[in-house]
């Protein structure tokens, strides 16, 4: 297959998705469809590296989401991270809900082992998926070995639908309390840039260390640089910090993205900017689906009952917690359960299925920032505290069970 044609054939599933997405006004999710159609492609007439010969190997994708990480995290001020508290008590809530459940009752359904290999790629990404992948070969698990990649691939097919039906009724209701006068219009200027300028970018302060730089100077690559430049710092810090404690990279370029903005160093949303976001986002999400080749029929087959009992017993233990921690700090049960969803996902899924809801929802642009300010940040905040922290957490110490 030349680099074209499959770059064609990657490019228009994407396409495809969003299609899907916006005719069904969100209810089935871009990255589900794409989902369905990469796994078609891999066991049909899809090389197993389409997504390499395209121009999108490994590193490529691994230098975008160093990128995109940092973006995003220009969209929480630090006292939007300080107003997420409860956010990140929910999604703590959700990650007990599955522990306990799949711990009690998983372990009665499929023993004990299933669950401790199903557990940390359930609550995060790649990482925590691989370092259980691992552990089972080394234990001599080999079908668990296959088990722990799997579930992190399809997890997201129960991901997304359920997630994307909670925001849209969640959604409704800040809309019916907007309308009814009941939540008060968000404010755009003066010192009143709250939610809506850390989470959809619609107001934000200067370049305040480049005060003085006249606008001609601040082309795309001089955002280019100072973007690449404040996730090389976090990859720097992560990597001086080895020794003495293990950091996700990923982590402090959230964390750097957040302060560079605060102190002025970085503009909100830099990527868009300097219209580098699209083919960004592209190109991470292409590495997603690069995943699903693992996932041969045969394979589904052997695992079907344990996967799909998991995930089930997952989204239970999710909805239970997490209703009780809405409860408790007087958060809607549709936000909790969306927060605690995050786990199944993360980044970028978080953030697409965010917006394309609130792009189903409404037309008016007040509206959208509303919605946007409420529903983006705690989602966010959601996914990088459940998919890249406390997931490869939870598999640091879970692979210990297996030795």
């Amino acid at each position: 297959m030349s680099q074209m044609l499959a770059l064609v054939i990657i490019v228009g599933i994407l396409l495809i998705g969003d299609l899907v997405a916006v005719r069904t006004k969100a209810w089935v999710p871009s990255m589900f469809v794409c989902a369905v159609l990469f796994l078609i492609g891999f066991w049909t007439f899809f090389p197993k590296d389409i997504v390499s010969i395209a121009g999108v190997p490994p590193v490529v994708a691994t230098m975008m989401m160093y990128l995109l990480i940092t973006n995003m995290g220009t969209l929480l001020s630090l006292e939007e991270l300080k107003k997420q508290w409860k956010t990140i008590v929910i999604a703590l809530f959700g990650i007990l809900g599955i522990i306990a459940i799949l711990m009690t009752v998983g372990s009665l359904v499929f023993g004990f082992e299933t669950v401790v290999v199903a557990i940390p790629p359930l609550v995060g990404g790649v990482v925590s998926a691989l370092i259980m992948s691992e552990g089972a070969k080394g234990a001599g698990l080999v079908t668990l070995s296959v088990f722990a990649i799997v579930i992190y691939v399809v997890q997201g097919f129960a991901g997304y639908p359920i997630t994307s039906i909670v925001l849209k009724k969640e959604g409704a209701r800040l809309l019916k309390l907007y309308r009814g006068g009941e939540m008060a219009p968000i404010k755009d200027t003066g010192n009143e840039q709250t939610e809506v300028a850390s989470a959809s970018g619609a107001a934000q302060p200067g370049l305040s260390l480049f005060k003085n730089l006249p606008e001609k100077y601040n082309t795309d690559f001089f955002k280019l640089f100072r973007l690449a430049f404040v996730a090389f710092l976090a990859y720097q810090v992560s990597a001086l910090a080895a020794p003495v404690v293990s950091i996700s990279p990923f982590v402090l370029c959230l964390l750097f993205g957040v302060i560079a903005s605060s102190v002025g160093f970085l503009e909100r949303q830099v990527l868009q900017k300097a219209n580098g976001f699209g083919i960004a986002l592209m190109v991470l999400m292409l590495f997603i689906f690069d995943g699903l080749k693992q996932a041969t029929p045969g394979m589904m087959i052997e695992i079907l009952f344990p996967l799909i009992g998991t995930i089930i017993l997952a989204v239970v233990g999710m909805y239970i917690f997490s209703f009780i921690a809405g409860k408790i700090l007087k958060v809607s049960k549709h936000m909790a359960f969306a927060v605690s969803l995050t786990a199944l996902y993360g980044f970028p899924a978080d953030y697409i299925i965010t917006n394309e809801v609130i792009k189903s929802l409404t037309d008016d642009e007040k509206e959208r920032e509303m919605l946007t300010s409420h529903m983006l940040p705690p989602m966010l905040v959601g996914g990088f505290i459940t998919v890249t922290i406390v997931s490869v957490i939870l598999a640091g110490i879970f692979v210990g069970f297996l030795k």
